[in-house]
Order: C-alpha cells, then structure tokens, then sequence
C-alpha cells in the first residue's frame, strides 16, 4: 500500500525560526507522522534571521529560478533545503530578496508591522504550492499551520483544483492564537487573484484581519485544527457553522489523534473528531 503523502506548509519550525508554539508542533508533528509511515514534505520561507551557515541551508538549482507574480510584478524565487536535525526529513526554504532578507520577521527593529506582509504572505503561499509541483509530489493531505499560509487552501480549491498534482488532496488548516491586531493591506484579496480565478474567490478575505484570514483559510479547508487553548470567539464560532471536521485542541501523545483525522478525510469519512 502506498504512503500517504503529507504536505506541511508553515511560516515557523524549530530549529530554524522560533516565535510561537506553531514552531514547536511542525516540529513534531511531521516527525511523528513519519514514524506511522507518512511520506513527508515541509515548506517554510526563509526568512532572514534564520542562519544559513549553522543550518546548513543549500540552495535546490534544479527548484529555483521560478517567478512568482504578484500585483503584475514578477518576484524571483529561489528554493534552499536543509535537513532536520536526529530526524530524516527535509525543509524546503523559499527565498526572496525583497520580500525576506531581513533581520526581522513580521515587525521592523521599531515594532511596526511591514506593510507588505500581505505580498509576503501571497508569495509565500504561490510559491509553495508551485514548488509542490516542480518538486513532482502529489500530496494527499495539505496541512497549513498560521495565517500566513491561508491563501493555501483557497489556491487548492480553485486555481488548483484540477492539476494532477493538488485535485486530489485534502486540505487541513491549523488555527492559532492571533498573531496580529493589525490589518493587512485592504487590496490582499484583489492582489491574491490567481489564473483561474475570480474576485468573488478570495472575497472571504477582503478585511484581511487575523480573524477574516482565518475564516477565509477555514471556508476553503476540509478540516479545521484548533491548535491553541484560546481561540477568537468569533473565529470558534465560524468554524462550528462550517460543519466542517474539526480536531479540539489535544497534544495526545504521539498525535494520535492527528494521524486519525488525516485518515479519516483521506477515506472522506467527514466526521467531526471531539
């Protein structure tokens, strides 16, 4: 029987970028997915306070060169591989000169939020799944963790929908705490159009507030991970009208209880797992 193929798509992982508790579950999440037999891919940016040098981070020649356009503008792409340390996976990095060579994350060295996080996030989320393709893997199971993967699902469900490489995957979103009060740029959601697409596509995302973000990701997910005790009321709520499967917020051991829901929408039982 062949593998089943899980794709994680994050913004943060140990050891390479440490900000939040997302960090600490892509790490062990992927790891213990392996061990149950998974075959296992993870994307993250390459953001520039992560050490190339300590992380023996290389580029991928044969992966990189690609553009990703953006607001008609073409954005190089360049991919970079590193390995996990005491564990057999790969992490595919996704570079960019502009949009991630700098020494902070989200905030400048001031604390104030880039005002093109949201073409960082649309780049980011295009070259991942682009990457995907180039990379010959056709996931059965998308799992995004954060917001700056919620253009993810959205891009699976439409743009994507018939390539042979994502028309049959399952698509999981991780919901967090909030990472930010701010709010995006207000033409996110005319920027994040792709081929194939509409306005009326990425509509849900037209606030571009962590909460309307969420809701967007979740709107275009098979199922949805509360990844955080605290969930936004208004986001909880959003979820549970879905109706959609969702996993409750429970690091069980060995993650038992994720390795049950991949196969459970794998196999299209859409169930609600408590």
């Amino acid at each position: 029987m062949a593998k089943t193929k899980l794709l994680i798509v994050t913004h943060e992982m140990s050891p390479f970028l440490e900000l939040t508790k997302i960090s600490e579950i892509t790490r062990q999440l992927p790891q213990a997915m392996q061990e149950k037999g998974f075959e296992i891919r993870i994307l993250m940016p390459r953001f520039g306070n992560i050490n190339e040098r300590r992380n023996r981070l290389h580029e991928v020649i044969r992966l990189s060169g690609m553009n990703i356009v953006i607001d008609d503008n073409d954005n190089p792409l360049i991919i970079k591989v590193a390995s996990i340390p005491a564990a057999r996976m790969q992490v595919y990095f996704l570079d960019n000169e502009d949009y991630f060579q700098r020494k902070y994350v989200f905030r400048d060295k001031e604390n104030k939020f880039y005002g093109d996080n949201d073409e960082r996030m649309i780049f980011f989320c295009k070259g991942a799944l682009e990457t995907v393709k180039k990379l010959g893997w056709a996931p059965d199971i998308v799992h995004c963790h954060g917001w700056m993967t919620a253009l993810v699902p959205a891009y699976i469900k439409t743009s994507y929908k018939n390539d042979p490489t994502f028309k049959n995957a399952k698509v999981v979103y991780s919901i967090y705490e909030n990472c930010f009060t701010e709010t995006l740029n207000a033409d996110l959601h005319k920027k994040a159009v792709m081929s194939a697409m509409t306005a009326e596509d990425t509509k849900v995302f037209e606030n571009a507030t962590n909460n309307t973000i969420d809701k967007g990701a979740v709107s275009y997910s098979d199922a949805v991970v509360f990844a955080a005790e605290t969930i936004d009321a208004d986001v909880l709520k959003f979820v549970k009208d879905s109706n959609k499967p969702t996993l409750a917020y429970n690091l069980t051991e060995n993650f038992d209880n994720f390795y049950n829901l991949y196969e459970e929408i794998s196999n299209e039982e859409m169930v609600s797992i408590a």
